[in-house]
């Protein structure tokens, strides 16, 4: 009796081997399907990580507004985007009505929405800017936001006088992202947030999302208002 060849072709021209082949691979094709219907997986698991999904998340929420309580201490030397060392409270802020925002350069989804925000409510506000508002753009990535990419950054929208681009020590940047509460471990999830307010009076707001620019002017005209009365 002689031993069987694997090539040895069949009745239909196939060789053995490339029936064993086919028959191996249906095999392998059958595991697979029972393995995913035994250990079932979302199609949101299977996807690849998006580092921007929580900003893509808050991009679709309403602006809501509430009443924030911010205690800001002295001595918080920071560096503005010209690279000068300024302290928060006392050359920033001073006695002016301040709208604060956070970005940190490499966002691609909240922060420039945030930034084109800013920049025509700095239109609107022209003629109060640096005299009695101050806009603050406060990076949320310190270690990579240097001066200069904020500077780089703050061109592209335009940013003039009275508005104010910070970043400096990570320690210290956090401990003011702490007091705005718009600090988070990992800095590309911090929140979607615009801060108004007037520290002559402590009376902050807290704008959650995307407030429009009219909505930022009212407040701010509104808070100026206060100090007449």
């Amino acid at each position: 009796m002689g031993i069987i060849s694997m090539g040895i072709v069949n009745a239909h021209g196939d060789s053995s081997l490339a029936l064993l082949s086919s028959a191996l691979k249906n095999s392998v094709i059958k595991i697979a399907v029972i393995f995913l219907m035994t250990f079932p997986m979302t199609a949101q698991a299977l996807q690849p990580i998006d580092p921007h999904a929580h900003h893509r998340q808050q991009a679709a929420a309403k602006s809501k507004m509430a009443m924030a309580e911010i205690e800001l201490s002295d001595n918080l030397p920071l560096l503005n985007q010209f690279g000068e060392q300024v302290d928060l409270r006392q050359d920033i802020i001073g006695d002016k009505v301040v709208v604060v925002g956070f970005v940190y350069t490499t966002c691609v989804t909240v922060c420039p929405v945030v930034s084109s925000i800013f920049s025509l409510v700095q239109d609107k506000l022209k003629d109060k800017m640096d005299k009695e508002v101050a806009l603050v753009m406060l990076t949320v990535d310190p270690t990579r936001d240097t001066p200069y990419r904020l500077l780089s950054y703050a061109k592209k929208y335009n940013a003039k006088k009275g508005w104010h681009w910070l970043t400096g020590d990570k320690k210290l940047v956090d401990k003011v992202l702490k007091t705005f509460g718009a600090y988070t471990p990992l800095f590309e999830d911090h929140p979607a947030m615009v801060l108004i307010g007037d520290e002559t009076k402590s009376e902050w707001y807290r704008y959650y999302g995307f407030p429009a620019p009219e909505v930022i002017q009212a407040k701010v005209d509104e808070l100026l208002l206060h100090r007449l009365n």
